[in-house]
């Protein structure tokens, strides 16, 4: 089918175009609105600035098409393959991507909130400047899981997105905006989140290990039994944030707000401490085994039963702290 035989016959109403070959076709600018596309051949396909919301592109090939521009609000994209396609500044906005491929796709500046992202892979794509505020990435019963190993996020939008088990190891979250969203056992090992907005973020049994968090605000983050060993949070504001039975061995927490915080039974066995400001935080039963303090402020912090026979605490200061033995560290 040709371009042209489209347009003509979707001028007289005609919606169903299912299965249909339109590898190459340029359908710039074209008004598509609602049309049926499904399982259709648009690879290399030039689509840029098109309205195609509320189409239906379900298991459609797009592979290397241009897209940049288009608009897809509320169009159907399960299963759809889009793997190295240009989306610069497409509009998905409540667009169904389950089971959708993007790996390697350029979506930078698109507006992706509120999409349906569970089980989408966007491994390795370019997400710089996106909005996913409200996107739903969640995993569900293991068998729905977003996949954004490798993905770059800098800067993109995603407060209040659900990214529950979400696999974001390695991904590139610099100053990216996570606020109140949900990462409930999400798998960010090694990711970069440095400078990035985590306040109020569920992180409940994340894997953070080796993540880099350097003037990361994770103020009021609920960080509950996650792992944390070797990340780097230096600089990092983790003011009352919740971290009951954290893993934090050999974590880098030099200069690190955490007045507040609540650490019963954290594992900050090595960590690095040194100028942490842990001014009325909650350490009850925490074990910090060859952990540095070294300047740290533990002004008024309760220590009672906490692991210290072997931490270095020369010059940190203990006015008002309730030591582990219950005695007053004035």
């Amino acid at each position: 089918m040709t371009p042209q035989e489209l347009l003509q016959r979707y001028a007289q109403r005609e919606t169903h175009f299912s299965g249909e070959n339109l590898a190459g076709a340029y359908l710039s600018h074209a008004d598509l609105i609602g049309i049926d596309l499904s399982r259709a051949d648009l690879r290399h396909a030039n689509l840029a600035l098109a309205y195609l919301n509320r189409a239906n592109l379900s298991k459609a090939t797009l592979d290397h098409a241009t897209l940049s521009g288009i608009n897809l609000s509320q169009a159907t994209l399960t299963g759809a393959s889009l793997n190295d396609a240009d989306l610069h500044g497409a509009i998905l906005t409540g667009a169904d991507l389950r089971s959708a491929a993007l790996t390697l796709a350029d979506l930078l500046d698109a507006n992706l909130s509120d999409a349906d992202l569970r089980n989408t892979d966007l491994s390795g794509a370019n997400l710089t400047g996106a909005c996913l505020r409200g996107a739903n990435l969640r995993e569900e019963n293991r068998r729905y899981t977003a996949n954004l190993r490798g993905a770059t996020l800098r800067k993109a939008d995603l407060r209040g997105a659900n990214l529950t088990g979400a696999d974001l190891a390695r991904v590139d979250l610099r100053e990216a905006d996570l606020s109140e969203a949900t990462l409930r056992s999400a798998t960010l090992s090694r990711a970069d989140l440095s400078g990035a907005n985590l306040r109020g973020a569920f992180l409940t049994e994340a894997d953070l290990s080796q993540a880099y968090l350097r003037s990361a605000n994770l103020t009021h983050a609920k960080l509950e039994r996650a792992i944390l060993t070797e990340a780097d949070l230096q600089n990092a504001v983790l003011r009352s944030a919740i971290l009951p039975d954290a893993q934090m061995t050999r974590a880098e927490l030099q200069d690190t707000i955490l007045a507040f915080a609540q650490l019963s039974r954290a594992d900050l066995s090595r960590a690095n401490l040194q100028g942490a400001d842990l001014q009325y935080a909650q350490l009850t039963d925490a074990y910090l085994a060859r952990a540095s303090l070294v300047n740290a402020n533990l002004s008024n912090a309760n220590l009672v039963r906490a692991e210290l026979s072997s931490t270095d605490l020369a010059g940190a200061i203990l006015k008002g702290a309730t030591l582990p033995d219950g005695s007053d560290g004035s």
